[in-house]
């Protein structure tokens, strides 16, 4: 189902690895939130691992996902240690609770870039772009909470990847994103530039989508 503020692109999901040049993409967690009968609701973040000439870690999950986080980059030879940058799409639990397993890590939470306990300018309280390398972005996509980062990763086999945290739920969350957002019409914004500019997006609650621009193939993507 085509979302109704995107007349253009169509979306489908698609796998949860991602090959490119210098970078590779795998969704460690795809994440979920699910309503309750009672009222309440089970959500977890979704967990990316880049890996290229710097090991990048896109979310955390919760505190709950510790183990499984770690099982997870020993799985692919990694140790924490072997993480040079950790980012946090904003600040809610699900998505930053084992920023604690990275103390080494250039950590880059919402607005927020430090290591250790020096934190830099970003610009992107500014609405500036943050450059990790060449291929790697950090870009201010606030509106679900005030200072909401996604990551934009060039190079790849399937065409620009954006690991856009909650500025997307799923690819089927035009009816329920608002309730979710603090700034509902800046949201906006945003992820209508998203689905301009990526080809791939990963967000914070659902499998990764593709995203189909032009008559051509407005019927879906493979």
């Amino acid at each position: 189902m085509e979302p109704e503020h995107v007349p253009g692109p169509s979306l489908t999901e698609c796998g949860l690895e991602f090959p490119g040049q210098p970078y590779s993409a795998r969704v460690l967690k795809a994440g979920y939130s699910v309503p309750q009968p009672d009222g309440t609701f089970k959500a977890d973040g979704s967990i990316t691992l880049l890996t290229g000439p710097l090991n990048i870690l896109v979310d955390t999950g919760g505190p709950w996902d510790r183990d499984f986080l770690l099982r997870s980059l020993e799985e692919r030879g990694l140790s924490a240690g072997d993480v040079h940058v950790v980012v946090g799409t904003h600040g809610h639990s699900d998505h930053v609770g084992n920023l604690g397993l990275f103390p080494g890590a250039l950590l880059i939470v919402g607005y927020d870039v430090c290591r250790g306990d020096t934190y830099v300018d970003s610009g992107l309280a500014r609405g500036e772009t943050y450059c990790v390398d060449e291929h790697i972005s950090i870009v201010p996509t606030p509106g679900h909470s005030g200072q909401d980062v996604s990551v934009q990763v060039s190079g790849m086999a399937g065409g620009t990847l954006l690991v856009a945290g909650d500025l997307f739920e799923n690819h089927q969350d035009e009816s329920s994103w608002r309730e979710l957002s603090l700034n509902p019409a800046l949201q906006q914004q945003h992820r209508q530039r998203a689905l301009q500019t990526a080809d791939v997006i990963i967000p914070g609650h659902g499998p990764p989508f593709r995203v189909t621009r032009g008559t051509q193939n407005a019927q879906g993507a493979s």
